[in-house]
């Protein structure tokens, strides 16, 4: 399949609010996380020219469909059912807001919908529809909502004219295997854009605003301190290698605590969680690994204590 490589590289490289200014300019929707408007741009931009509805994915032969997850920089194997499946999940959804956690706050009129859309049986109740759509999200999981790690780090190697701008499969593999040995420098953001801040303090409140006085008062007080917040993710991220995972998330909310913040409410905790997540990517941090210092933890315990240690006190002596 031709595309235009250099386009196509340049939508992996780009961070989000360049990849929002693109959107803007193009005219299409500029809202969401950095994947989601990856894809969208990807989508309209190098692969304008196919029907990617859901009805166009259902025609589309097997070997075209690989080709197409390939271009969106995600896995590409599996059946053609597999395939199709992965495709209409990653160009309709957020991976991290898709969950099967997720799928309980969903009525049965939507479950059904998505059973549809995912080529699953239609019958039963609303719990044998959860469990279907959850089982299609288990076989996908990590296959779908974010490009895949080389790509996202060094792009994609630009093959000469001559050969009709094809992707070469083999780049991904080759990329990976010359770079897993290297220590990759992340360029880590000190402040985030007054507009990223503003996605934040906004998004904390997403699927709030019906809830109970208390919770609305918790958000509140968070989006109050959006900016302290920015601030403990980059001083985290700074003493973490550059790294941002599950690890990072659970120290920001311990740390939050300390300072009072108001997280007795798990779903608020989670919310805080997901908003931090995307900070950390605005900045550049690398969400797809482990730091250094975690890949041989029979050695090095005492290590990671002392390094979480030492950034719990560099946040508490900023607050005083």
């Amino acid at each position: 399949m031709q595309v235009d490589l250099e386009l196509l590289n340049d939508l992996y490289l780009s961070p989000l609010m360049v990849l929002r200014e693109k959107a803007e300019t193009s005219e299409l929707a500029k809202s969401g996380s950095v994947e989601v408007l990856r894809a969208r741009l990807i989508q309209h931009q190098v692969l304008g020219h196919l029907d990617l509805s859901w009805d166009g994915i259902q025609s589309m032969p097997h070997k075209e469909i690989g080709e197409v997850l390939k271009i969106f920089g995600i896995k590409s194997s599996g059946s053609h059912k597999e395939r199709r499946q992965r495709l209409w999940l990653h160009l309709n959804f957020d991976s991290r807001r898709m969950t099967i956690e997720r799928l309980a706050e969903i009525d049965r009129e939507k479950l059904h919908e998505l059973c549809q859309y995912l080529e699953l049986p239609l019958t039963g109740n609303r719990t044998v529809l959860m469990g279907r759509v959850a089982g299609v999200l288990t076989s996908q999981s990590k296959g779908w909502g974010r490009i895949k790690r080389s790509l996202r780090r060094n792009g994609i190697v630009i093959v000469s004219k001559n050969e009709n701008n094809k992707i070469d499969k083999n780049d991904e593999d080759s990329t990976q295997k010359n770079h897993e040995n290297e220590i990759t420098v992340l360029e880590i953001v000190e402040e985030v854009s007054n507009a990223a801040l503003e996605d934040a303090h906004d998004s904390l409140m997403i699927g709030f605003e019906d809830a109970e006085f208390g919770i609305q008062g918790d958000i509140l007080t968070i989006q109050a301190r959006v900016e302290d917040l920015d601030r403990m993710i980059s001083t985290i991220i700074k003493n973490r290698d550059g790294v941002w995972g599950e690890n990072e998330s659970e120290l920001l909310i311990r740390l939050a605590i300390r300072r009072g913040w108001p997280l007795k409410d798990e779903r608020v905790k989670n919310r805080l969680s997901e908003v931090a997540t995307n900070i950390a990517e605005i900045k550049g941090a690398d969400l797809g690994r482990v730091a250094n210092f975690e890949v041989d933890k029979t050695g090095y315990i005492d290590r990671i204590r002392n390094k979480m240690s030492a950034v719990e006190d560099i946040l508490l002596e900023e607050k005083d």
